[in-house]
């Protein structure tokens, strides 16, 4: 169309003559308001008005006698724009990559070639960056001027605005791309590529092309060459060379064509509004997060592709950049984009095995694990409770979120809100998992409090079941469960079973802790059971007790084998018997008396933890503490013979034994309390051996004289003869 063509000549013409016009200071008044944002059409306008000011030359007079040669300005201008205009359908990332022949690998591979093809793009978006601006300017001239005549006759006022709209982000387009060509990429290093490669992983990002290891170059390298050499150079060459009816793959390499085909399938790559996101991805996979927060910076406020994308990078920025709650705006944003766009559906993509929900939930999933790997335990906590209102109608995502949110507000203390997650979820089996680590860690780190004041509506059986678990599982010195246990039930005036804790404490203590302070601990715990017992009506003041020789079961402990190695069978019913007040008290007493012993002798500890009262009085006559054993004797109704026949054997090794058995004796003497007994320095300890004898015989009378033979009869088997107090006693 020879028409077209010549109007499309006076039109370069035109612009040229606006071109040479301008002057640096108007010029930079368009850079500027690019950069700043600013809307190009009124910066076009402001320069045009200081054109027409300072027009010395009558150009704008030149400009609009060549105007009035265009026949149809509207279609020449619009197919200017269809011209510089590197938008398309296609989606360029996803070309299809072929290996490429060894003989083409390396092709315009190197940093020289990158920097002469990203040295053509960058002035070929110069030149058409200078060429949109004035067209910008003559377009605002034509409304100006609003001549029918000029305007090709009857032309609509809107086609001019959409033009005017049309060539504004032509132009930002062309900015953006020659800013990033002469933008200088930061040096990484090793270990923050690492780094940045294994939090891309957790996005299932880090195996696409765009994220290939970063090469180290010769001298300073502008993004826009670091993404050719990175990515674009092997997508351009694959496409040119594996293509079939192509003239480049029939015929032998001309280099002049084959640099004018790279470049000009170079462009569409880093055009803003193509549906291709392989450059800023690039951007993210190189670490250039300073580059790429600026470029999304410059791309936002006018390009409508891309969208979701872009506030994904700029939340990733945000990261890096420490200033998590912009990062988890952006994020949000983002959100609302699953789904359209190529970039974000690949974040999605679900893993083998795993249940598959709505797009945007596998989105706020995979935000969920880049937060958690970062570290950013209050985000994560954020974003799940956004995620919870999205899944409203899934209860597995619920349970899972839950299960998040609990983790997170346990690991930073909050224990109420941990709480509160955990009354919420959905899940059985999760809510119990999450409420045994609740129980755990606040033992752990000794808040207590916080773990008994708890309501637990309608978890108050699991969770004494769980402290219950762990009190017979673990070490009983190193943690204290069963006082936790019994501070539960007392906190909810559930007397009974928290004597009946305390009654196990003091019997596994008497069982498994077999020490001074084992035995101490164990008088403490009957004493507790005794005042929780005391705190209810008399008719109901007794626990259960598993029968002796039974056993509790504890979590992960190997069954009972016989000596062939059978598993022995477990008794069905497991027997039973009810305790009394009286029967603590008993309890408590041995267990005062087994501490006493153990304080007088300390060897004794590792027999007395278990030993029933027979076994005590004879380990008290043994170590000499008399009046212990006969008080233990009284309150379990067990004859007194043992201690006569121990007290008489004691008295007569005094008798036959020398000074040093004299000395030992005045230790356990002065154990027994004897108030009739008045020790003079004449007095030798056989002497106050035998009226101690002689003060029991009196003061525990026996039928038919039983203690009193039992003496004699001791004596005379040792050869003994008797003394006078003695017979006049049993006579």
């Amino acid at each position: 169309d020879l028409e077209m063509s010549r109007d499309v000549v006076c039109l370069v013409q035109c612009l040229r003559l606006i071109g040479e016009s301008i002057s640096m200071e108007m010029a930079f008044l368009m850079e500027m308001a690019c950069f700043r944002l600013q809307p190009p059409e009124k910066a076009a306008e402001q320069i045009l008005e200081d054109l027409i000011a300072n027009d010395t030359e009558n150009v704008m007079e030149d400009i609009h006698s060549k105007l009035q040669e265009i026949r149809n300005p509207i279609h020449a201008i619009g197919l200017l724009i269809r011209e510089m205009d590197y938008e398309t359908d296609a989606d360029m990332e996803r070309a299809p990559h072929l290996a490429l022949r060894m003989s083409l690998a390396q092709l315009f591979g190197s940093s020289t070639a990158a920097h002469v093809v990203c040295g053509g793009v960058a002035k070929i978006c110069t030149v058409r960056f200078l060429l949109c601006r004035d067209l910008l300017i003559l377009q605002q001239l034509l409304l100006r001027l609003g001549d029918p005549m000029v305007l090709g006759g009857g032309q609509l006022f809107q086609s001019q605005q959409d033009l005017l709209h049309r060539t504004s982000p032509l132009l930002l387009s062309y900015f953006l791309i020659r800013w990033a060509s002469q933008c200088l990429a930061s040096d990484v290093p090793v270990d923050t590529l690492e780094s940045n490669l294994q939090h891309l992983s957790v996005l299932e990002l880090a195996d696409t092309t765009a994220l290939t290891p970063h090469r180290l170059v010769s001298g300073p390298q502008t993004i826009v060459e670091l993404f050719f050499q990175e990515v674009a150079r092997k997508h351009i060459i694959s496409r040119l060379f594996l293509q079939p009816n192509t003239s480049l793959a029939e015929t032998s390499l001309n280099w002049p064509h084959l640099i004018t085909s790279i470049v000009t399938d170079f462009l569409p790559l880093l055009w803003p509004s193509n549906p291709s996101f392989l450059f800023p991805e690039c951007l993210m996979g190189s670490c250039q997060y300073t580059q790429l927060q600026e470029y999304i910076r410059l791309l936002q406020p006018w390009c409508h592709v891309n969208m979701g994308s872009c506030c994904f990078m700029m939340g990733r920025c945000y990261l890096v950049m420490g200033e998590g709650h912009k990062a988890l705006d952006c994020f949000c944003q983002a959100a609302s984009e699953v789904g359209r766009e190529e970039f974000l559906d690949r974040l999605i993509q679900p893993e083998e095995g795993e249940v598959v929900s709505t797009p945007r939930l596998q989105y706020y999933n995979k935000v969920l694990r880049l937060l958690e790997m970062l570290g950013l335990p209050e985000l994560v906590i954020e974003l799940a409770t956004l995620a919870i209102m999205e899944s409203a109608d899934d209860w597995r995502s619920q349970a899972t979120l839950r299960t998040c949110i609990f983790k997170h507000h346990l690991d930073l203390g909050h224990n109420s809100e941990a709480y509160v997650a955990l009354t919420q979820n959905p899940d059985p089996g999760r809510q119990l998992d999450c409420l045994r680590q609740l129980v755990v860690v606040l033992c752990e780190r000794s808040q207590l409090q916080d773990l008994v004041e708890f309501p637990y509506v309608n978890l108050h059986n699991e969770v004494v079941g769980i402290i219950e678990s762990h009190a017979r599982a673990v070490d009983l010195m190193t943690h204290n469960y069963y006082e936790l246990l019994y501070a539960f039930h007392v906190y909810r005036h559930n007397y009974r079973k928290a004597g009946t804790v305390m009654f196990e404490y003091g019997m596994r203590l008497g069982r498994e802790v077999r020490t001074l302070r084992g035995l101490q601990k164990q008088g403490n715990c009957f004493l507790a059971a005794i005042n929780c017992l005391r705190l209810i009506r008399p008719e109901y003041a007794w626990i259960v007790q598993p029968a002796s020789g039974a056993v509790y079961e504890r979590p992960g402990a190997s069954p009972k084998r016989s000596h062939d190695g059978e598993c022995m069978a477990v008794p069905s019913t497991r027997q039973i018997e009810i305790l009394e007040l009286e029967d603590l008290e008993r309890e408590c007493l041995l267990a005062r008396i087994r501490l006493t012993l153990v304080e007088h002798d300390v060897s004794a500890a590792a027999v007395a933890g278990n030993s029933t009262p027979e076994e005590t009085v004879s380990l008290l006559v043994r170590a000499g503490l008399f009046d212990s054993a006969i008080t233990l004797c009284q309150t379990f109704k067990l004859p007194l013979t043992p201690i006569f026949e121990g007290l008489t054997f004691k008295c007569i090794k005094l008798q036959l034994g020398g000074e040093a058995a004299q000395a030992k004796a005045w230790d356990w003497l002065a154990a027994n309390q004897l108030s009739a007994l008045v020790t003079t320095k004449e007095s030798s300890a056989t002497d106050e051996a035998w009226r101690l004898l002689s003060s029991y015989l009196e003061r525990y009378p026996s039928q038919n004289s039983l203690y009193h033979r039992c003496v004699i009869n001791k004596l005379l088997a040792h050869g003994i003869p008797l003394p006078n107090w003695l017979i006049n006693s049993y006579k």
